[in-house]
């Protein structure tokens, strides 16, 4: 098969498109033609090698990519002979460095392999690349409007609404009948915030951003801020929340991936602000969730097949893997990325 391999930590151009072995199904393991691969930030950081301790760091060489979608081809033994055939989507959890025919490849490749706890059966309304976006971006944005009960009363304010996360917390919130204001940076940007239904779409590149919106608001305030960004950008738009507004923190991508935190406020500050400032991702996302992140991703894949969620996916040929990590980084992308292989070739069997 082939796969995008990482040798040596480093710029994107480290990537490297190549071919290697298939891999084989284990035992109650499933193997996927993929169709779609997700690509995220953190196999950004895992390519630079500035994960440090963290677990998903990898031993190299490694094949990145957490999220596929695809067909069952395969079965490993003792695996239910039901799933061959099917359409799939699976989260695969972290990365893992072991030799592909060992049955431990992660996403960016034309085959991989993944347990069949893991797997769902992709809707027919979804192709691959949406039910990709559901599965990882999706999951994690209805992990974050647990925090939040929205209404008609509140005002949402998103930093990055153009982004993955960003596009679903701009349709959930408009659907939960709260107002809405998406930050995006450019006009192509920003169009696309629009697009999606929120009633205000703002060039956050403008300096004048927080005055527009101070306009467009009169004397009313925000109630939520969904922050992914930090920053600048991140506490101008708190400073447009009003008393008892919340500021929910699931990034800081402003800063940099390898940077060590958020926006974060004294306690002092928040009191004279009166307002809260919430982190909600990692543990506190899992239990909130009742500590099992299948329920986010099964409601994640339903809300997308209902319609009720869109996911918005940037698509780039496999091979291209170096350049869907250098316009993620440079923020050149809309919504979630994902990776396409191109179609196999097996010979024909026909006599």
């Amino acid at each position: 098969m082939h796969a995008i391999r990482l040798h040596t930590f480093g710029p994107p151009e480290n990537l490297r498109y190549e071919e290697t072995e298939d891999p084989v199904p284990g035992p109650g393991q499933v193997r996927i033609a993929v169709a779609a691969a997700g690509v995220h930030l953190l196999d950004a950081a895992l390519r630079q090698g500035s994960l440090g301790p963290h677990p998903a760091a990898a031993e190299l060489p490694a094949i990145p990519g957490r999220e596929v979608a695809g067909v069952v081809d395969a079965l490993g033994e003792g695996t239910d002979p039901s799933w061959l055939g099917r359409r799939v989507v699976a989260h695969l959890g972290l990365v893992q460095g072991a030799p592909p025919g060992r049955g431990s490849v992660g996403g960016y490749a034309e085959l991989t392999v993944t347990d069949t706890a893991r797997l769902h059966e992709i809707p027919d309304t979804l192709d691959p690349a949406e039910a990709v976006a559901m599965i990882g971006t999706g999951r994690t944005a209805l992990g974050i409007l647990q925090f939040t009960d929205l209404g008609p009363d509140d005002i949402v304010i998103v930093p990055a609404a153009a982004g993955g996360i960003g596009t679903l917390l701009v349709q959930y919130a408009k659907n939960a009948g709260a107002h809405v204001i998406g930050l995006a940076g450019g006009p192509a940007k920003v169009s696309r915030v629009t697009g999606n239904g929120a009633d205000l779409a703002v060039d956050y590149t403008r300096p004048d951003w927080p005055a527009l919106v101070r306009e467009h608001l009169g004397d009313r305030r925000a109630t939520v801020v969904y922050d992914s960004v930090g920053g600048d950008a991140a506490r101008a738009a708190v400073d447009l929340l009003g008393k008892g507004g919340r500021h929910i923190v699931f990034g800081w991508s402003s800063q940099g991936i390898s940077d060590s935190g958020p926006l974060t406020f004294t306690d002092e500050e928040l009191a004279e602000r009166g307002i809260t400032s919430e982190g909600v991702l990692g543990p506190v996302m899992l239990e909130k969730a009742g500590g099992d992140i299948r329920t986010l991703e099964t409601r994640s894949l339903a809300e997308a097949a209902a319609g009720r969620l869109r996911p918005a996916v940037h698509r780039f040929p496999l091979d291209r893997a170096a350049e869907a990590h250098r316009a993620l980084e440079t923020r050149g992308t809309i919504g979630k990325v994902v990776l396409e292989p191109r179609p196999r070739h097996t010979p024909d069997a026909t006599p």
